[in-house]
């Protein structure tokens, strides 16, 4: 059987601006195949040109054998980064105005409950929960019973909370055999959900792997955060090897055992710290690795495609 999702060589440029970069990448039937990626690296890109949105400059593009619009509707579903359907609906007419788009369409009901809103489905929609509001737009995306569904940053702009209870669903969606391409800057998410991650840099695949994989081999020893004012070049005395970060610095490749000595050695130098957290290799220092380039979960998103599934 083809891949699910198969990009050879594309590329696409906006006047000056490369956005995709000789990308390829593939996707099985049934994985969670995450893109990870800082904000305006690409990642909305890619998924226009995967669902035939936009039309790469060069290369080609194929969902499960054939070109994004040639496949049939009822396989592919898709949530885009913002969306927003009519406000003034409920959960449950939401479901019934979108499944009005196509011939074949699961029962209202089961869409409900899949996406575990079925006690909700009575209430409007600006006053659901924002964890509530990106589920029932999940619930949107599965009213054609999809085979394959894309999810662009589908937890920004949520709580905590709504978070873990998207990822709880998207588990549940591939756990019944639904292939999940998910883009996000979120590196937890990825490193959670994800069968296989791949990172996007500057229009760029740097490199594409399982989540644990790319750890071993990039993401370093474990190490230590310091919360602190005090800068790397402050710190020559220390042992080992520091580097900055956004809230002070990071010391690589400390073992448990050797905690009580940085820290004694922090204190004869007079550095005041708020926090000291000792932790593994995460997929962030993987990209780090590789990069050079911190992601910033906090930076706005640009706005992605239209709103409302594929355009044909």
């Amino acid at each position: 059987m083809p891949p699910a999702v198969l990009a050879e060589s594309i590329s696409k440029r906006y006047d000056d601006t490369v956005a995709l970069d000789d990308v390829s990448i593939d996707v099985d039937g049934g994985e969670i195949f995450a893109l990870v990626g800082p904000n305006g690296s690409g990642k909305t890109t890619l998924v226009e040109a995967l669902t035939g949105t936009t039309t790469p400059d060069s290369g080609s593009v194929s969902i499960f054998g054939e070109s994004p619009t040639s496949v049939e509707d009822g396989r592919v579903g898709l949530l885009p980064q913002s969306f927003t359907p009519p406000e003034r609906l409920t959960a449950r007419e939401l479901v019934t105005y979108y499944q009005g788009l196509y011939d074949d369409q699961q029962r209202g009901d089961d869409v409900l409950a899949a996406v575990g809103m079925e006690t909700e489905d009575d209430t409007w929609y600006t006053n659901l929960s924002g964890g509530q509001q990106r589920r029932i737009c999940v619930g949107i995306t599965l009213v054609n019973d999809p085979d394959l569904l894309f999810l662009d940053e589908p937890t920004t702009g949520i709580d905590p909370a709504g978070r873990q209870s998207l990822w709880s669903l998207i588990d549940d969606l591939s756990a019944g055999g639904t292939t999940i391409f998910l883009t996000t800057h979120y590196m937890k998410e990825a490193q959670q959900l994800a069968d296989r991650v791949a990172l996007l840099d500057d229009g760029t695949i740097v490199e594409v792997g399982p989540p644990t994989d790319l750890i071993e081999s990039y993401g370093g020893g474990t190490h230590l955060l310091v919360e602190t004012e005090t800068s790397p070049e402050q710190l020559s005395v220390l042992e080992a090897d520091v580097e900055p970060t956004e809230d002070g610095i990071r010391i690589l490749d400390v073992a448990t055992a050797d905690i009580g000595r940085i820290v004694g050695q922090l204190d004869t130098q007079g550095v005041t710290y708020e926090t000291l957290t000792w932790a593994d290799p995460s997929l962030e220092d993987v990209y780090l690795s590789l990069t050079d380039e911190r992601i910033d979960e906090n930076r706005p998103s640009r706005e992605p495609m239209t709103a409302g599934g594929r355009s044909r």
